[in-house]
């Protein structure tokens, strides 16, 4: 069975002639929770805005199903069953958690009802601060808004891109915790992190990238006790129970 998700040899950058991903792949199975770790300036999180759309890829494929949407626009990749969750500025704070959530369904507002049961069932404290403004909201709790949002499309895939930036331990562990929830619940994730020992912890496979390239990949038990990994990318933190 072939993959549901595919990158494959993408080089892609920002700037004409600079390249930031010199031949990166990747595959994401159905239920599978890949997580992407390695030094900053690896093109991780370029590679997740590249898949959706966000930056130019120059050279490689991504699949979706066996179907070419490389370069495809975020929006019809979000009719496609694809989500994206950015680092930063992933809720709209003038807004009220609900009229969020709304936001996340724009193109198929019929389905509100359907899905906001969903996705309150998955994160309980957005249904009950439906009425609240996402600027009121605690770094975790916006983070939760942000992967709720892009859930209420009822997506294949989700993209999350460093969900636990910048929020405290004990808000990591709930975003975390949630991942794995989604992950479980039938939704397949790629999901860029920071904090590479949690991250490999809770993912079904990981690749650990370096200067725009795939240096590493297999099982998160397995990369997670890896000497090289724990020597390169990892260091103290790696050897932690």
């Amino acid at each position: 069975m072939s993959a549901l998700l595919v990158a494959d040899a993408v080089i892609a950058g920002y700037l004409p002639g600079v390249d930031i991903l010199t031949g990166v792949s990747l595959e994401l199975n159905e239920g599978e929770l890949v997580g992407i770790i390695g030094p900053n300036g690896a093109g991780k999180s370029t590679l997740v805005k590249a898949i959706f759309g966000l930056v130019q890829i120059r050279s490689g494929d991504v699949i979706l199903r066996d179907e070419p949407i490389t370069g495809l626009p975020a929006h019809v990749l979000v009719e496609k069953g694809v989500g994206y969750v950015p680092q930063r500025d992933n809720v709209f704070p003038s807004l009220t958690v609900e009229e969020n959530l709304e936001m996340g369904l724009f193109l198929a507002p019929k389905r509100w009802d359907e899905r906001f049961e969903r996705v309150t069932g998955l994160f309980p404290l957005l249904g009950e601060r439906a009425d609240q403004r996402a600027g009121l909201l605690s770094g975790g709790e916006r983070q939760m808004l942000g992967m709720g949002r892009a859930l209420m499309m009822d997506p294949t895939v989700l993209l999350l891109d460093e969900p636990s930036a910048g929020l405290s331990p004990a808000n990591q562990d709930v975003v975390f915790d949630r991942v794995r929830l989604i992950a479980d619940s039938g939704v397949s994730i790629v999901m860029v992190e920071q904090n590479a020992r949690r991250c490999l912890q809770i993912c079904d496979r990981g690749y650990v990238l370096d200067q725009g390239r795939n240096a590493h990949d297999g099982p998160g038990n397995e990369l997670l006790h890896d000497p090289r990994v724990i020597e390169l990318y990892l260091g103290t933190l790696g050897r932690a129970k």
